[in-house]
């Protein structure tokens, strides 16, 4: 058993027992608020995945392998200057992978389910869709491996961002005064899973808010616009293979009816709501027409988020 499979077999009960002692507070302070079926679908997508790790299946394994084979030295973390700067690095990768995630609406298929859930608790923290493995989504972490760092290294500090990312899935943590400037915190997140369009497309960064800071992509929390939580056209249903797989049916429609190369392409690769006919839902058409947002009635193609 490696420390990775350590680190989640520890991990696994301590976040499942939180989530689950936040939801009956939330339920006991506020009968009826609190969406059960939220949290269930958030369960059944952390059961498929852990039984879909034991599958061979990995866009990203074979990709680590070789930058591990080519890599440029070997680096080990025998100090705490090389700490740092695999964390920094680590962050960085991770910013680029979630805007990507976002933007590319290929990846955005998996993402989001992570975005589905209509209420913001800490059971959404660990819904992440199950096909993850298959869009490769650690490739953006790949240069890290070729740097030097260990594959199993790379992963496990990626365990450790993704786990310090759960306790800031919670609506009921207020602001944190000069750590806003910093940390990625539950109000910096809270914008992120908002489906505003003042808020879309936000706050990417995992343990640091530092790089949205950096590339323009940081918005702060308003007092005056409170956060809706889920995707522009919420997902209604309570079927977890549709709230799986609704993305990717929709983009196989796309891709089936695509009549030229550039239509595929722009499908895979564009952000979620691009059409060929420049008559789609992007977060930028939606900026420039605000009134689309009230137009898009059915659970249709790329959600912008």
């Amino acid at each position: 058993m490696t420390n990775l499979d350590i680190l989640q077999l520890y991990a696994l009960p301590v976040v499942v027992g939180a989530s689950l002692v936040e939801a009956l507070v939330l339920h006991w302070r506020k009968p009826g608020a609190f969406d059960w079926h939220e949290a269930w679908l958030s369960l059944v997508d952390l059961a498929g995945r852990k039984v879909l790790v034991f599958l061979p299946l990995s866009l990203a394994a074979p990709v680590f392998a070789l930058a591990w084979q080519h890599r440029l030295q070997t680096i080990e973390l025998n100090g705490w200057l090389l700490g740092a700067l695999l964390f920094v690095g680590q962050e960085f990768c991770y910013y680029w992978y979630h805007r990507a995630a976002h933007r590319v609406r290929f990846f955005w298929a998996t993402h989001a389910v992570h975005h589905s859930p209509n209420q913001l608790t800490l059971s959404t923290a660990y819904r992440l869709g199950w096909t993850g493995k298959l869009t490769g989504t650690t490739l953006f972490f790949t240069p890290l491996v070729w740097l030097g760092f260990h594959p199993d290294v790379v992963l496990a500090t990626l365990s450790l961002n993704l786990l310090y990312q759960f306790w800031i899935h919670a609506t009921w943590i207020p602001r944190l005064g000069g750590l806003e400037y910093v940390l990625n915190t539950p109000s910096a997140h809270r914008v992120h899973h908002a489906s505003n369009l003042d808020y879309l497309d936000a706050n990417y960064g995992g343990v640091l808010i530092v790089f949205d800071r950096l590339f323009g992509t940081y918005v702060a929390e308003r007092d005056d616009l409170p956060c809706r939580y889920g995707l522009v056209t919420p997902m209604r249903s309570r079927n977890p293979l549709r709230v799986e797989f609704q993305q990717w049916l929709d983009l196989g429609r796309d891709l089936s009816q695509a009549t030229s190369l550039r239509a595929v392409l722009g499908y895979l690769l564009l952000p979620p709501g691009w059409r060929p006919d420049g008559q789609g839902h992007t977060t930028e058409a939606l900026r420039r027409q605000p009134a689309l947002v009230t137009l898009t009635t059915d659970n249709s193609t790329g959600e912008p988020k």
